[in-house]
């Protein structure tokens, strides 16, 4: 199966649990603000990541949403490092399913920042889910 994993990060928290499901996989972990963002082919689970700002997603991560095709993508998984809530969730679901994307029930979420043991969790959160 097919994966890619794509992110958003101010703090940089997302992106250290975006890099450990990444390096599980065995792909890249592209900020969705980067020139490569773009999903060139087809994925069988795309890893989506990022947190609130203001109660809201950021724009880079919500126009990037907007833009993705999805017969390119089979299903989505979430993650999150927000420090404040679990909202982000609702909203990246939110923004996947207006797409036509299938969203899976079960997410990974730090509050704040990863430590070494919640990364090796977020590997084994990568692995169950591309099972």
């Amino acid at each position: 199966m097919k994966s890619a994993v794509r992110y958003y990060s101010r703090s940089g928290n997302t992106r250290l649990v975006a890099d450990a499901i990444a390096e599980e996989l065995g792909v890249p972990a592209v900020s969705v603000d980067a020139a490569d963002a773009g999903l060139e082919e087809d994925v069988d689970v795309l890893f989506a990541g990022g947190a609130l700002y203001a109660y809201g997603l950021d724009k880079h991560l919500s126009s990037w949403f907007r833009s993705l095709d999805a017969s390119k993508v089979k299903k989505a998984v979430l993650f999150s490092t927000t420090w404040l809530s679990k909202h982000s969730f609702d909203l990246m679901r939110k923004e996947l399913e207006a797409k036509g994307i299938p969203v899976a029930a079960e997410t990974f979420y730090v509050k704040n920042k990863a430590d070494a043991a919640q990364l090796a969790e977020a590997k084994s959160f990568a692995a169950k889910m591309m099972q």
